[in-house]
Formats: C-alpha cells, structure tokens, sequence
C-alpha cells in the first residue's frame, strides 16, 4: 500500500516554504511595501537613465546663468556655478546610489562571512571576531572618516569603503544570532551527516535560512549609508567634483537666502529614498512575521542524564548459539561520554559501553529513554551536541578509529562510509530546497559524479524505496509529500553513497503502525540487498523481533545484556531486560475494569451513588 503524496498535517517546514514562496505576491498586496516598491523603482529608472533624461553635462558652469529661475531650458534652475540643477540632481542620484551600495555591500560582505563563520564553527573563531567586532564598534567614525581622507585623499568611493567597514558590525551581529538559532536544526545535522562539507552546508542550508533578515538589515543600512553619504560631502570631505546629493546641499546651503528653492531639491532626494528603504524594510519585515511565524522544530532528542549505575551491576553477555564467522565492522570498546558543566564537573551520560557490530548484520540498540542510546550512536559519528565529548574508549570502524580522527577526516566518513537516518524525517530535510536537490549533493561530493548522474542515481534510490512516482517527489519540496515519504527519502539518501554501515536513530517512532511496517520491510529488503550493517536505535521490541540479527539492552549508560534476538526473546537473563519484556502490553491479560467505572456510569444516569 503505497502513501499519498500530500501531507495535510501542518509542518514547520511548509509554514517556512510558504513564506519563501509567496512573499513578493503579499508584498505587492501590502500597501506600505507597494508604494514604496514604486518609489524606489523610479529613483533606480532615473539613475540608470539620467543621461537619456536631460542631455546637460551636470559639470558644465556657465557664469552668465547663475541662481537662474526655473525655465525651459533649466526646468529646476541653475546653481552657484550655472550649472543645471535638474542634470545634477539626475547624475547625483547616480553616485549617490552608487557610493551607499558600495558601503552596505561592504558592510554585508564583512558582517555576513564573519558572522557565518562565527556562529558556525565559534570557539576561537568566534573569541578572535568578537574582539574585532568591538574594536571596531569602539571607534570613532567621523575620525576615522576624516583620517582616512587625509591619507587616501577626498574620494567618495574609498569613503563609502571605509565607512562600510564601521558598518559591518550590524550585520556582523545579527547574523551571527541568527546562525546560533539555526546551526543545531536537525536538518543542518542531517546534511554533515550524508558528508556534506562545511562550507557547502553554510553557504546552502544555513544561509538560505539568515538571509531574510540579512535582506531586510541591508534595506534599512543602506538608506543610513545615503545619509551618511549625503552628510559627509555636505560637510565638505568627499570630492567636490563629483555631482552628489550632498555637494548639492553644500552649494545649496551656502547660498540658501539668495535661492532657498536650491536645497529643496537634494534634500527630498535623501528624504524620498532614505523612507522608501525604511519603509521596504518595514513591509518585508512584517509580511515575514505575520505569514512566517513558525513553532520552533525541536532538536534530535537527547538522552537524558543517565542514573547512576547500581553497585555490582555489571555487562551481561549473552550466550551465543551458535558463532557468527562474520567479520567485525565496527567495535565499540568502553565507550565514556560525558558533558562539561558550568560547575567543572563532568556529567557523564554513558558509562563505559562496549558492542560489535558485523558485516552484514543488523544489530538492535534498545533501551529505555534516557538510556544512551542516541549519545552513543552520535558519538561513533561525533557528531556530539556541544559540551559533549568522548571522555574515554574507542570506536574501531574498519581499522580506524573514530574516536580520534581528525574532523577533515571523520569528514570523510559520514555520508561515505557510515550514513544515519534520524527519527524526524519531516525535520531533517532543509525546507528551502527540493527533495532531488538534497538527494544529489551528498553523491556529487561523496562519489564525485555529474549533476547529471546525481540526478539518474537519485530517482532509482527513489523508486527503489518504493515512492510510486520519483520524478515528482523528486522535484517535490519537504512540505509536498508526508511523513513516510520523507522517511523513505532519508533512507535512500542513507544509502545513497553506498555506506558500509548505516545507522538508523528510531527510524519509525513518528509514524504509523502500517507504515511502521512497511518502512521495516523497506530496511529489511535493502539490507539484504545491498549487504550493508545496520545499527538501529530502538525501545521497541517490535522493531528488534522483526529486524535484527543481534541484540544490545542498554541501561543507564551501560550495555547489560547482548546476545543473538533469538536467544534474547527466549531466555532474557538480566533482570532489567526481564523487565522490560514484562512491561509489553500486546497479548498481556486483562487488567480489569477500572474501580470508577461503574460510578461513572452512574453518573451519566443521574443516579447518586
């Protein structure tokens, strides 16, 4: 039975998908952002066309025509020098755009990459911007503006240059709290898990994320930086000869009781754009809240603190029947993760854990929450929430051990050699991209194939999960197929890069029994298929009985019992194990009719007691 493609319960992602796809349609909709859309298109029509507007050279003095009235030939009069007003306006508005892009494209350019960088990777990245960010923001711009032209000469370029890079801490800040909220998203952590490199992840996932307030932080900046700009060549340190809006004001205000009507002119050109940006910024910033409020996705589930193990309570190993000549993939040996506290003292949430997993095999991980079970999965990837770190042990994968490998080479590993799927599927695939999109670039890094092949490959994986149309759900974003199609999505893209190990976090915990089922029988015919091992992160003894080849039970930190699932299901011996087959409701007795019932029913008749 296949899934319809249609997910009609609201997600994160298709609120944020929305948001992205109808924003300029609710733009032209609001009335604030119209209008001012208008007014910003013609200030950019009349820069581009200023010559084909007025054929007068903004330069051009002529001494016989100063301070002339409005006329046919000078529509807006001539200034102090006889020079057209109406030409200079035009070209200025030219270099008046011109100069505030060239400071905000700076100042983005500065603020953005470092606040990328800082938010992503921090530690010492993070102390060494910080500190310049400050030291920065410590200065005093007009001096810095006035030493720089005393160096550099009066050049309105390496003015707007220079005063963009005072500028970048706004855009330093804000992006790097955007990138903090945004770096632990669970389809961030999905991306560097199909090894998908750092700067790929960045410039794709995360920035496609920060870039609506980066967008509106750039409309409001740039309508200081005209100020700004319009003010320094009023005070008379840009280059004079250079026909801006502020050398208009300049030669405006000198002569303001002779022609008051001059400073009228350059002063509603700053007014005009300098509002029509803030008022851009304002309209886009409030469609987005209003249509693009989301509820936080929550984060992969971490295993909470694990209690302290019972004295004597020791790892128990279950007979074999029979031995497996398999060779061992991966081997965990006295395994001890633990969390740094504000305090110095190290909370350790799993405690010394040791399991194999052979080729081939699919061996079942199960425990109660709080257990380890996914911290321990997350440290053969080290892919460790911050804070958390492997204390002691080792993580033997193929002759390498993973516990000590440099992060350029661990790199290499996830999405090559060891793939995950999570427990998420709806919040592990980015929202601002297609489904295809996220399935090819973990191939055409990892395997070093064409868009193209990328391409083939990934509607084979699509159709080999079962999905019964895969160039549609190829094309498809996140939002436009269910739950269970994206689970199949992520395990094709598990696959995708033909891993030898693939481990699978509660791969059905978010879905349905029928598709529970059929997702199982999907893993099951693909393991077999493919030869891959699967380590497989469960509490549902369902999933173990149906799936796996071996089991580990796992409390409080520790593996206590592990075995082949036959012999598990047969002859539990730890007492923890007994206990959590006992606690099974299918085919239990009755438990009786509730003490209440019957009052209840009572009740309802409108009998007393």
């Amino acid at each position: 039975m296949t899934e319809s493609a249609l997910n009609l319960s609201p997600d994160p992602a298709s609120e944020q998908r929305a948001v992205g796809s109808h924003l300029a349609r609710r733009m032209l909709r609001n009335a604030t952002g119209l209008a001012s859309m208008i007014v910003l298109g013609l200030i950019v029509l009349a820069a581009i066309l200023a010559p084909l507007l007025t054929q007068t050279d903004p330069a051009l003095a002529d001494v016989r025509s100063i301070l002339q009235p409005s006329s046919a030939a000078h529509p807006l009069g001539t200034d102090s020098a006889g020079r057209d007003v109406l030409a200079r306006l035009l070209h200025g508005t030219r270099y008046s755009i011109a100069g505030a892009l060239l400071g905000t494209t700076v100042a983005a350019m500065i603020g953005v990459i470092g606040g990328l960088l800082a938010g992503y990777y921090q530690k010492g990245f993070e102390s060494v911007s910080s500190w310049l960010v400050s030291a920065i923001m410590a200065l005093p711009g007009i001096v810095v503006l006035l030493a720089a032209r005393a160096v550099l000469g009066p050049s309105l370029w390496m003015a707007m240059a220079v005063f963009g890079v005072l500028l970048a801490p706004a855009f330093y800040r804000l992006t790097y709290t955007a990138v903090v909220n945004v770096r632990h998203e669970l389809f961030v952590d999905a991306a560097r898990v199909s090894g998908v490199g750092d700067l790929s992840i960045i410039g794709r996932h995360i920035l496609s994320v920060v870039r609506a307030p980066i967008i509106i932080q750039f409309a409001f900046v740039m309508g200081i930086a005209i100020a700004i700009q319009a003010g320094l060549d009023f005070l008379g340190l840009g280059d004079q000869s250079v026909p801006t809006w502020g050398n208009m004001l300049n030669d405006a205000f000198a002569r303001m009781y002779k022609s008051p009507v001059l400073i009228v002119w350059p002063s509603l050109a700053v007014a005009l754009t300098s509002t029509a940006l803030a008022l851009f910024a304002n309209a886009l910033r409030d469609e987005l809240e209003r249509s693009g409020k989301t509820k936080k996705r929550r984060r992969l589930a971490g295993a909470a603190a694990a209690a302290p193990v019972l004295a004597g309570e020791e790892a128990v190993v279950h007979a074999e029947l029979g031995e497996d000549t398999r060779a061992d993939l991966l081997t965990v040996d006295s395994l001890v993760v633990g969390y740094d506290q504000p305090d110095g003292i190290l909370k350790q949430v799993v405690n010394g854990v040791s399991l194999r997993v052979k080729r081939g095999e699919v061996h079942g991980l199960i425990g109660e929450s709080g257990s380890g079970k996914t911290q321990t999965a997350w440290s053969i990837l080290r892919l460790l929430p911050d804070g958390g770190r492997i204390v002691a042990g080792t993580v033997n994968f193929d002759g390498k051990d993973l516990a000590h490998l440099s992060d350029k080479e661990m790199q290499k590993v996830r999405g090559r050699r060891i793939s995950y799927i999570p427990q998420e599927p709806m919040s592990n695939l980015d929202p601002s991209f297609t489904v295809g999109s996220q399935l090819a670039e973990p191939m055409r890094l990892a395997l070093g194939i064409s868009a193209a092949e990328a391409k083939k490959r990934a509607l084979e994986l699509l159709a080999r999960v079962g999905i019964p149309n895969p160039e549609r759900t190829y094309a498809a974003y996140p939002h436009e197929v269910s739950g269970g199609m994206a689970q199949r999505v992520l395990i094709a893209g598990a696959v995708s890069c033909e891993p030898d190990l693939v481990i699978a976090d509660e791969p059905t915990t978010a879905l349905d029994v029928t598709v529970q089922a059929e997702i199982l029988d999907l893993l099951r015919g693909l393991q077999k298929e493919l030869g891959v091992s699967i380590l497989i992160v469960t509490h549902n003894f369902g999933v173990v009985a149906d799936l796996c080849d071996r089991v580990s039970v796992m409390r409080s930190g520790l593996i206590v019992e592990t075995g082949p699932a036959r012999s598990i299901f047969a002859d539990p011996r730890h007492p923890y194990t007994q206990d959590l087959f006992a606690a099974i409701l299918e085919d239990g007795a009755a438990r009786g009719q509730l003490d209440h019932s019957a009052d209840r029913h009572t009740a309802t008749q409108g009998v007393t007691p």
